[in-house]
């Protein structure tokens, strides 16, 4: 247990420097059974439970910003490879493993894990289940839940729930396991995860292309959706303007094209199929239809990751800026265009000298769209303003039938916008849920549902 300030500081912070929290302590579980005496003792004595993996996220979801009266739960310790079962494709771990240990040990045995994300190397499991974290491969392999057969979970009564079997079809009744993937810690403690393995894709072809336009480009996907037969695993649109804070992070990364538009798109398969053949005809096509102004092919796997280390970079040029706006926005893909276009002009409009950068998942609908403050403009003024262009693009999303949040979660930071915007109907069964498995409201208190929702 950590109590000094000195000592809980790393645990009170988010990622991005923008969130920091209070605790009254820091409690690290080395086994489950620990985990369970922590939340026997913490229902006793009436304190709220922060559960934290890797502390990644970027809604203030493992972290009390609000109030001081929780503890924080940190799983790290909890961080074994319980088994890799390569004949049946499952993987078990333990919540506070590394998304890339795990990644490690399914590629030691012939296999694949395909969650992958930027913060891989830091994230833990049973964080990426509990909110229900996306990433690049979502397009082809699906979100966290299209990724988990079973989870292991603290109830907040202290008692067991292991609903790990190893089955890929269990159709008995309710899928409990579901109600905890996307909880983001507000139901239970996520202490282990059973995980669907994949074959290693054993060829993979990468391509960094320029186009004119969103609209393009989004023709594109469509194109290459039914041309590659299901083998695209990533893609990735970035708009131009965003390639000047990916040499924040690295001088030496130059985009390979010059366009409005740049994408990434990747294919793999685990068979001996022709995939650099199928991507240069369709690419070949693309270019002589005028789609795609420029391409560039990757020969070896390190081109391919400096083509990746441009979108990965562009993120973390944005917290070296320093604060600025977030969004993680969810449309349907056609409707791609329309939201940057009015998100663009709305800024240009409302709020000039502020700079858009829009990027993202186009392939699943999962759009960050974020616009940094100019540079000078004193913080406390640059957040104010934040606050407006946030809720000014979460209003253009809901008029174009989208979400606030794809991936990242709803967390403290959009629990009032999320529940403001919910049907009745769908507010009472959330709150019905959530008192029925947490009556004290010890869970993670505060997080996706407001304190005052979650009274008895």
């Amino acid at each position: 247990m950590t109590v000094d300030a000195a000592g809980m500081a790393k645990y009170l912070g988010d990622w991005s420097g923008d969130h920091h929290g209070e605790a009254l302590a820091v409690l690290r579980p080395a086994s489950v059974a620990e985990v369970q005496a922590v939340v026997r003792l913490c229902g006793k004595l009436g304190l709220g439970i922060i559960p934290q993996g890797g502390n990644t996220g970027l809604v203030a979801g493992a972290i009390d910003i609000e109030t001081a009266d929780s503890v924080v739960v940190s799983l790290e310790r909890l961080n074994t490879i319980r088994c890799v079962d390569a004949d049946n494709f499952v993987l078990q771990a333990d919540a506070g493993c590394i998304l890339q240990t795990v990644k490690d040990a399914a590629d030691a045995q012939d296999c694949m894990f395909p969650l992958a994300l930027g913060a891989q190397g830091s994230c833990q499991i049973g964080g990426n289940a509990a909110s229900n974290a996306g990433g690049i491969n979502v397009l082809r392999y699906g979100m966290a839940r299209d990724l988990i057969l079973g989870l292991e979970v603290v109830l907040p009564d202290g008692e067991l729930w292991n609903g790990s079997s190893g089955l890929r079809k269990n159709n008995t009744g309710y899928d409990l396991k579901q109600l905890f993937i996307g909880s983001e810690g507000t139901l239970g403690i996520i202490t282990g995860v059973e995980l669907k393995l994949f074959p290693k894709p054993v060829r993979t072809e990468t391509a960094y292309l320029g186009l004119a336009s969103l609209e393009a480009a989004i023709a594109l996907f469509r194109q290459a959706r039914r041309a590659s037969a299901d083998l695209m695993s990533a893609f990735e649109i970035i708009g131009s303007e965003c390639i000047a804070l990916a040499r924040l992070i690295d001088v030496r990364l130059v985009s390979p094209v010059e366009a409005p538009v740049h994408v990434l798109i990747e294919l793999s398969a685990s068979a001996a199929i022709d995939l650099r053949t199928l991507l240069v005809d369709f690419l070949t096509e693309a270019m002589e239809t005028g789609q795609v102004i420029d391409a560039v092919l990757a020969e070896s796997s390190a081109q391919a990751k400096s083509f990746w280390a441009i979108r990965e970079g562009l993120v973390e040029g944005q917290a070296k800026r320093g604060y600025h706006v977030r969004t993680d926005l969810s449309v349907r893909i056609s409707d791609i265009p329309a939201l940057i276009d009015r998100a663009r002009r709305f800024v240009a409009e409302d709020h000039r000298g502020w700079l858009p950068l829009a990027y993202g998942h186009a392939g699943d609908g999962n759009i960050h769209f974020n616009v940094l403050p100019p540079e000078g403009l004193d913080e406390r003024e640059a957040r104010a303003r934040g606050t407006d262009i946030t809720a000014g693009l979460y209003r253009i999303a809901n008029s174009l039938g989208g979400s606030i949040s794809a991936e990242h979660g709803i967390g403290r930071t959009r629990h009032r916008t999320f529940m403001a915007g919910l049907a009745p109907a769908h507010r009472r069964l959330i709150g019905t849920l959530k008192n029925a498995l947490d009556p004290q409201g010890l869970m993670n208190p505060g997080c996706l549902l407001p304190a005052t929702e979650t009274a008895p």
